[in-house]
């Protein structure tokens, strides 16, 4: 991929063609229901749990909640961003995108997904200090710290966005101009590029895979570091609560840095499974997060249960 293009400059791209997931045609029908069911559930779900932590008192101001509220906003924003483009994939519609739509699906997928990934690794040293360090944790990690954190990974995010965007579509493309992927992601794009992209894939392979593999590296230490702490606890309770907590966020840990690691660490090789790899970390993990989330964590389900309870009582009372 680093060698430039020997197509003619003085053809411009002005649009892109988004071949999106290979599939056979008969399937097409069913796969613009299995990923538009996943989308709809994707939303209902995380808005479910970022109304949950923001309307119980005992959880909006605690910060693995704050932590989890934005989580569950990043997804729905990220899920945006991929899924209905993919759905019209799998409609007669266009596959043509603008040069600007792509420009702007590449920075904002790149902005929520490096921000996702900052993320999570906050949420890793917030239970390492919850479960490691209990007596200092009210000091360590309170609201106003975890709030600066998030907008520190909002900016380092976006800053993110900004370099891949600008690195990727300051170079000058002239056809052809189909994308062989389901986004506009900077693989897929840079092989239509008509000038040398080694610079790009250095900054990519250290941007990204490296950054991405670092972080994942600092949330298994901290697991490592929460598993022997866990070990600790002489109540088998307490030892249940702790690992249903930290496993339900290491499960999604897990689906969601190894195939991004897959992809971006060897950024100028081209694969068939890249596009179905992709998918885990675009699509099933936001759909994810409000399951497990939910579904392993008691408090989760107790807030639930007292804003269902609580509109109950409303409607008695009319």
């Amino acid at each position: 991929m680093g060698k430039p293009r020997n197509t003619s400059l003085d053809t411009v791209v002005t649009d892109f063609v988004l071949l999106g997931l290979p599939h056979p045609p008969k399937l097409k029908t069913l796969l613009f229901l299995v990923f538009f069911i996943i989308y709809i559930l994707t939303q209902l779900g995380n808005l479910l749990i970022l109304l949950t932590v923001w309307s119980d008192p005992k959880l909006h101001v605690r910060p693995m909640y704050i932590l989890l509220g934005v989580l569950s906003f990043l997804d729905m924003w990220l899920s945006s961003v991929i899924v209905p483009r993919l759905i019209l994939d799998f409609t007669p519609a266009s596959k043509a995108i603008p040069f600007g739509g792509c420009m702007a699906q590449l920075y904002f997928f790149h902005f929520l997904g490096s921000t996702q990934c900052f993320l999570y690794t906050l949420m890793a040293y917030d239970r390492y200090l919850a479960i490691c360090q209990p007596l200092r944790y009210p000091v360590l990690m309170n609201g106003r710290l975890c709030t600066v954190l998030v907008a520190g990974a909002w900016v380092a995010g976006s800053i993110h966005g900004s370099i891949q965007a600008t690195l990727t579509f300051r170079l000058p493309y002239c056809g052809p101009n189909q994308v062989d992927y389901f986004i506009c992601d900077i693989p897929a794009v840079l092989r239509l590029a008509c000038a040398d992209t080694t610079v790009n894939e250095l900054v990519t392979f250290v941007d990204i895979g490296v950054v991405a593999a670092s972080c994942f590296m600092l949330i298994l230490l901290s697991y490592a570091n929460i598993v022997h702490a866990i070990l600790k606890i002489r109540t088998a309770d307490g030892r249940r609560r702790a690992f249903s907590t930290c496993g339900s966020h290491l499960t999604v840990v897990t689906v969601y840095y190894v195939p991004c690691i897959f992809i971006y660490l060897r950024a100028g090789s081209k694969s068939p499974l890249d596009g179905a790899v992709a998918v885990f970390y675009t699509v099933v993990t936001p759909l994810l997060n409000p399951l497990i989330y939910t579904l392993r964590n008691q408090e989760v389900k107790s807030a639930l249960k007292r804003i269902i309870a609580g509109r109950k009582t409303v409607n008695e009372n009319k």
